[in-house]
C-alpha cells in the first residue's frame, strides 16, 4: 500500500472513531441548547465537524474544509462569546482527521 493510500485509511478510520464519540457525546449528554451561544457553539461542533467527516469521504478535499472550518468556526464562537477559548487538545483532536483529508484533497489536486 503506497503512502497516499495508507494516509487515506487512516483519516477515514480516525474520522469513524470521532463521529463515534460525536455520537456518543451527543446522546450521553443531550442536548441542552438553552443559550444562543451553545446553540451557535453545537452547529459548528459536533455538527459541523461530524458532516465535514462524513463529506470527507468522497469528496476529501470539501470535507475536510467543512471539518476545518466548523472547527474554527467553534473557537472563535467560544471566543466571541466568552472571551476566552475552550481548554485541552480534545476538539482538536476530534476534527484532526479534516486536517488529514485536506491533505489528500491537495495531493490529488496537484499535477502528476
Amino acid at each position: 500500500m503506497n503512502g497516499t493510500k495508507t494516509l487515506r485509511w487512516i483519516a477515514r478510520l480516525w474520522a469513524v472513531l470521532s463521529l463515534l464519540f460525536l455520537l456518543a457525546f451527543v446522546v450521553g449528554e443531550g442536548i441542552g441548547l438553552q443559550r444562543t451561544r451553545d446553540l451557535v457553539a453545537f452547529l459548528f461542533f459536533p455538527l459541523g465537524v461530524g458532516a465535514g467527516l462524513v463529506v470527507a469521504w468522497w469528496r476529501e478535499r470539501l470535507g475536510g474544509l467543512i471539518a476545518v472550518g466548523s472547527l474554527v468556526a467553534f473557537y472563535l464562537t467560544l471566543y466571541l462569546f466568552d472571551g476566552r477559548l475552550p481548554r485541552g487538545p480534545y476538539f482538536l483532536l476530534v476534527a484532526a482527521p479534516g486536517v488529514l483529508f485536506l491533505l489528500l484533497g491537495r495531493k490529488e489536486a496537484l499535477p502528476g
